[in-house]
């Protein structure tokens, strides 16, 4: 099979769908079907059956896929093998983040990369800590940028800190909690994350807030704390410096120390030295640095 005929079969596994597969592979439709029914006939069996939910493989398609993915892999594996010989900065870099730093922090350090090594390929995957390290451990991602305590035991690198803060348009103390009826705005996150505000809520008030929402998203949780609807935990790194809410920092009751989310950057100790990779983490610890110091 050629490297097109390969990307054909991987695409439309992918979509299920033959007008998306299309879309991503810049074909028309007509084209793609007839290009699939080449490869059927190269095979000599069919490879995909069509139904209401969309393109379904047939056993003979399944093998198929699995042979295309393996040998799309094993030509970008070595792509980047030969890559990391040349001066220049080649390949594909894997990224595997955090939901939060993706939306806010990483796309500047990207925006540096890219203009320092236009050569180089980014694919990007965002996600709670437990998919990124599962994105390591399968070899989807080169490195990962994660929050909170993560027990990671190949290299792990400090990025920085930023403090939580309680966000609203009224509430001017954490006191005023035990008696607000307004309602704690949450979004979905990582257990790690989600038990820090546990721990640090049972530490100051006897029973939880009465009234709750929950999104999926900490951008949708921020809109709704900026719009007066209720109250927010957010990260500082999600914060402009602009807003007109209050900011109260979330304070230890027994240390009075500030409580804050930690970011790493991880990865195996051999993919460092590709590279893509060795010139993403140089741009990273740049910004990083910076982060912190205007933090200070």
């Amino acid at each position: 099979m050629t490297t097109t005929e390969l990307e054909i079969i991987k695409a439309l596994a992918e979509e299920g769908n033959m007008r998306k597969a299309s879309e991503r592979l810049f074909l028309s439709q007509p084209a793609l079907s007839q290009r699939l029914q080449t490869i059927e006939k190269d095979w000599g069996s069919l490879l995909f059956i069509r139904s209401q939910k969309g393109l379904e493989p047939t056993p003979a398609g399944e093998l198929v896929i699995t042979y295309a993915k393996e040998t799309i892999q094993r030509k970008e594996d070595t792509a980047e093998m030969i890559a990391s010989l040349a001066d220049k900065v080649h390949g594909t870099l894997k990224i595997a983040c955090a939901s939060i730093i993706g939306q806010t922090w990483l796309p500047q350090v990207l925006k540096e990369f890219v203009r320092r090594y236009p050569d180089a390929k980014i694919s990007l995957m965002t996600g709670w800590s437990s998919e990124i390290m599962k994105a390591l451990y399968e070899g989807e991602a080169h490195v990962g940028i994660v929050r909170g305590q993560v027990d990671w035991k190949s290299s792990k690198t400090y990025l920085f800190r930023d403090r939580l803060y309680l966000v609203d348009q009224e509430i001017t103390s954490i006191d005023e909690l035990k008696h607000t009826k307004r309602p704690f705005i949450q979004f979905k996150s990582d257990s790690n994350y989600y038990m820090e505000i546990q721990r640090w809520w049972h530490r100051h008030f006897s029973q939880y807030p009465g009234r709750q929402i929950t999104v999926d998203q900490i951008e949708t949780c921020k809109q709704l704390a900026l719009n007066g609807i209720g109250y927010a935990i957010l990260p500082n790194i999600t914060l402009a410096g602009d807003e007109k809410v209050n900011k109260i920092p979330l304070l230890n009751s027994e240390e009075e120390f500030e409580l804050t989310r930690d970011t790493w950057l991880i990865g195996y100790d051999s993919t460092f030295a590709l590279k893509q990779v060795s010139a993403f983490t140089e741009v990273v610890n740049i910004y990083a640095e910076k982060l912190r110091k205007e933090s200070e």
